[in-house]
């Protein structure tokens, strides 16, 4: 145990000096097979098995329709119609933020996209209306973190690959939780809104308020047909991820025209490129995984437990803190790979579901993202719009605050994420 505590201060260390971290993953797992005398006869081997899975082709198809959509002209679109129904309000352009963030979600499943796709539209938007810069700031970025909890979410995917868990299940049980942050975040900015007179636009006539809605029909359209043809079941998770990346190619291409022929190779090479990065992550954890259980310590962990007489909800406390370390430093599907090897075998004798601890794990990560010092959706939005980091800070912290109370809720009321699975499915 002593290892594996000494080995996984040692990955925080190599990430934190600026290696990569499928290369500190990578190392770390071939260290910890070095010092335990295990052999790693066979280990690519059993990497490649694992990434031989009908779930993680979805992957790549999710990250190509958020490139098009990223640099395409649907989430301005988005924005422009979320303005139509709430800019009329004192602080309507921050709830525009929300609502477009909470549809833009419903196609990424990223929160770095969503960030980056929604910020360089609605900051300036919102600063020429007279909203101060770091409220601006603040809500694009924890509206931005509903990408990875709202489905489809590729860390759910991935999550639902390393538990076996039914990835329609997993989409499900984020509705919820995600729709009280939604409602959450609203409030603050109808409050915020109020408080400080922020204002609205003027009164549009009819004619524009149709054009912009029959505009959007093409991006709305998008996560209907993804999630729809999910739960109706006339295509499984994997089809609906490559659906989605041939209907934002095509609304790019022949409906907004806003995505250019010559420019096709270089989205889909961006596309590959960030499905690598992702992959790369991916099979270096399963070699760490292969090294935990080839080595018995779950089993030595689910014994430490037992004989501590640990109780479920100590040991979900005990992980939130874990997670909002971990998730300090290393992005989320990172996170989620290191730890639930760890902890999977624990859930049945604690009598946790694999489908409320999901949900637990994205809120945490949620929290992480915008948490400094190593926040990536902190890093996006200040890259993206050239803001300080203090100055984001000072924006986000009620969000932040919102997000624990969010995290409180789901940790301690289970069905609030297991009540759609069980109804629907």
């Amino acid at each position: 145990m002593l290892i594996l505590l000494a080995v996984l201060a040692l990955l925080l260390i190599l990430v934190f000096v600026g290696i990569p971290i499928y290369a500190a993953l990578g190392s770390t797992a071939l260290m910890l097979f070095w010092v335990s005398g295990a052999s790693v006869g066979g280990l690519a081997q059993v990497v490649l098995d694992h990434l031989d899975s009908d779930s993680l082709i979805a992957i790549p198809y999710f990250v190509m329709a958020t490139t098009f959509l990223e640099h395409g002209r649907a989430g301005r679109v988005l924005v422009e119609l979320a303005d139509v129904w709430f800019g009329w309000m004192k602080g309507g352009l921050g709830l525009a933020c929300v609502s477009a963030a909470l549809v833009f979600s419903a196609i990424s499943g990223s929160s770095t996209a969503t960030v980056l796709a929604l910020g360089v539209i609605l900051i300036p938007a919102m600063t020429e209306r007279g909203y101060p810069r770091e409220f601006a700031l603040g809500v694009v970025g924890a509206s931005g973190t509903l990408g990875i909890l709202i489905p489809p979410s590729i860390a759910l995917i991935v999550y639902g690959y390393v538990t076996g868990s039914s990835v329609p299940r997993l989409f499900l049980a984020g509705v919820l939780p995600g729709l009280v942050q939604v409602v959450l975040f609203s409030l603050w900015v109808i409050y915020f809104g109020r408080r400080h007179n922020l204002a609205s636009h003027a009164q549009l006539d009819r004619k524009t308020i149709v054009r912009l809605h029959i505009e959007a029909l093409p991006a709305l359209a998008i996560p209907v047909l993804i999630l729809g043809g999910i739960y109706s079941g006339i295509v499984t998770v994997t089809e609906a991820a490559a659906l989605g990346a041939m209907i934002s190619m095509c609304v790019g291409l022949f409906i907004y025209r806003d995505i250019k022929w010559s420019s096709l190779l270089q989205l889909l090479t961006e596309s590959i490129t960030n499905t690598a990065r992702i992959m790369f992550i991916v099979a270096m954890s399963f070699a760490f995984s292969h090294w935990v259980i080839s080595s018995q310590v779950s089993q030595s962990l689910l014994e430490a437990v037992i004989s501590s007489d640990t109780s479920a909800w100590k040991f979900l406390l005990m992980m939130n803190f874990v997670m909002l370390f971990l998730g300090v430093f290393l992005e989320v599907i990172s996170v989620i790979l290191i730890t639930l090897p760890l902890v999977l075998p624990l859930m049945p004798a604690l009598g946790i579901d694999p489908i409320h601890y999901a949900i637990i794990v994205i809120v945490n990560m949620q929290i992480a993202t915008i948490t400094p010092p190593v926040g990536l959706t902190l890093f996006a939005l200040s890259t993206s719009t050239n803001a300080s980091m203090a100055e984001i800070l000072r924006g986000i912290w009620p969000f932040l605050m919102i997000l624990l109370l969010s995290l409180i809720l789901v940790t301690v009321w289970p069905q609030l994420s297991l009540l759609l699975p069980q109804s629907l499915l």
